[in-house]
């Protein structure tokens, strides 16, 4: 079969920048756990499926002709949903060529600043991370079982339409919290959606860092923006005097530089390959607000 059909569990914010992106004919669905967003997916070019965490008739039925399978779906407690789920259905899928598994670079944990790259040490400081170490050793084992590669993207913070510092200047939400030294990689959503399918053309398995080039302290980028919009950056807030959630704390607990060389050797060259390129071109082409943030009064 060489027309893919690709089948998205958990079709969000990354799963739609990878739809709208599709450079051909290929057929793709994806899951959410809410008829209320069906329409969302149907815009974006996916087929809308109900998944929360059971495996459906309809669900098994579209595994059964998909060639290439993207999991974009954080593990639980209990362990990862769809591989509890599905694990026996995507075992014996007869057309799949090929999985993706979206993780995080939260995998990596400290290294004080210091360059990593895919070789690197996993020393998960979080519960989630911990669990999304599991979950990518879950999914490698099942693609050797199956003889089917495997490809895991261990994304940095993710930003594009409707969700960056533009958005946050805007809607009065933007903070400038300074902790000496600490920087932070992020990637668009349109370089998540290049990378998947530069892996999707060639079948490619193993590890990748989905990262932009320019790790960087987390308040120059909101400076940027400002700078763009033409408005005063918001003041800087020391880090130890900030009040955060214990999930925004547990971040800047966390400290590296994250190297990309791996999905550039696959072949993918990177869109945005710094936030100023993307900020440049969101701010000039309007785009740096998505359909759902966008106002009637700014069209």
């Amino acid at each position: 079969m060489s027309e893919k059909r690709i089948f998205i569990f958990g079709a969000g914010y990354s799963g739609k920048a990878f739809a709208r992106a599709n450079p051909g004919a290929a057929a793709i669905l994806g899951t959410t756990r809410s008829p209320d967003k069906f329409q969302a997916l149907r815009q974006a070019g996916i087929a809308p499926l109900l998944f929360d965490g059971v495996l459906t008739g309809e669900n098994a039925e579209a595994l059964n002709k998909t060639t290439h399978l993207v999991i974009s779906i954080a593990p639980e407690e209990a362990g990862d949903p769809v591989l509890n789920a599905a694990r026996d259905a995507i075992a014996g899928m007869p057309a799949l060529q090929w999985i993706g598994y979206l993780s995080t670079v939260g995998v990596y944990g400290d290294h004080g600043g210091a360059w990593v790259d895919e070789k690197a040490a996993c020393r998960p400081v979080s519960k989630r991370s911990v669990m999304r170490v599991e979950a990518e050793q879950d999914w490698l084992k099942l693609g050797e079982h199956i003889g089917r590669p495997v490809a895991i993207l261990r994304l940095s913070g993710i930003y594009g339409p409707g969700r960056n510092a533009l958005v946050n200047l805007e809607n009065g939400t933007a903070r400038r919290l300074v902790k000496p030294g600490q920087v932070f990689n992020r990637i668009h959503c349109d370089d998540i959606a290049g990378a998947l399918w530069q892996l999707i053309g060639d079948n490619t398995g193993g590890i990748f860092n989905v990262t932009d080039d320019e790790p960087a302290p987390p308040q120059d980028v909101v400076a940027y923006a400002a700078s763009l919009m033409g408005v005063e950056p918001p003041p800087e807030i020391p880090f130890d005097s900030a009040q955060l959630s214990p999930m925004a704390r547990s971040f800047y607990g966390e400290n590296k530089r994250v190297a990309n060389a791996a999905i550039k050797a696959a072949g993918y060259r990177f869109r945005f390959p710094d936030y100023h390129a993307a900020f440049d071109h969101m701010w000039a082409s309007g785009d740096w607000l998505d359909g759902e943030a966008r106002s009637p009064m700014k069209g």
